[in-house]
């Protein structure tokens, strides 16, 4: 191959290059739609539980927002709200959870965590627990991608006593779960809204547990305000004509229900 012609090849493939980049960037940031981590923690016990709350509080989650990850959700659940969960007692499990502007953010999380000198002095009796110290047993974690039509996380509610709830929709196939996700932006986000029931954020799972499936979260004022608003959610005009639709038929094979309470480190 003459100079000429390798120099001609090489400038093409580098702008094939390039242009592939971009799309992959742009692929990373569709529309603006965030990305979600939900990771839940177990805990060896409640005290460990606590210790960890502690450290969420004063070294990991003002760490996160440095990192542009905020606002962060520390959710806990109680056995009296879950009474079909049939707890004995309040569970030691820890919800947090991570909403990132990009999915390179997610990527790249933990580097950054590990370059921060603040947070490795702040959370250091956390993050060097030796052999049978271990601030947690395990945790799994969850990638979520933002529905078109709720993009973002929203913080509704700030009251003291307020509730989430943590809702998991289970598909049979990846289609029943992508006709799902097309109802919700069909108008089941205005339904919620008007049975007084806000959402906190709605995604669609890309990884995790149990594909395919979506995962949401939606708040209320309290336990009790929680079984009006779904009756209400039954008789809004917007729920009975999607629910009635021959489309939307049968794409949810399993329902996941919880209750949580904030922890006092949740910024959500």
């Amino acid at each position: 191959m003459q100079r000429r012609q390798f120099l001609a090849a090489s400038a093409a493939a580098a702008t094939g290059l390039l242009a592939a980049g971009r799309k992959a960037r742009a692929a990373d940031e569709p529309s603006g739609r965030q990305f979600f981590e939900l990771r839940r923690y177990h805990f060896a016990g409640a005290e460990k539980q606590k210790a960890f709350e502690q450290f969420l509080a004063d070294a990991a989650i003002p760490a996160y927002n440095r990192a542009a990850v905020e606002p962060v959700g520390v959710w806990k659940i109680m056995a009296a709200d879950n009474p079909r969960l049939k707890l004995k007692e309040d569970s030691t499990d820890l919800y947090v959870f991570l909403p990132h502007k990009s999915l390179e953010s997610v990527v790249t999380l933990e580097n950054r965590l590990a370059a921060d000198e603040q947070f490795q002095a702040a959370g250091k009796a956390i993050l060097a627990a030796t052999k049978n110290h271990e601030a947690f047993t395990r945790y799994e974690s969850s990638l979520l991608l933002a529905m078109e039509g709720a993009p973002h996380v929203d913080v509704p509610l700030k009251s003291a006593g307020r509730v989430f709830e943590l809702r998991t929709y289970e598909s049979r196939t990846n289609a029943k779960a992508i006709n799902k996700l097309a109802m919700f932006n069909a108008g089941e986000f205005a339904a919620f809204k008007a049975a007084n029931m806000p959402g906190v954020f709605f995604g669609g799972a890309i990884v995790g547990e149990n594909l395919p499936q979506l995962t949401y979260m939606v708040a209320h004022e309290s336990m009790e305000a929680a079984k009006a608003n779904w009756v209400a959610f039954g008789k809004v005009p917007e729920w009975k004509i999607l629910s009635s639709d021959p489309q939307y038929q049968d794409n949810v094979s399993k329902v996941i229900d919880q209750y949580v309470r904030p922890s006092p480190a949740s910024q959500i």
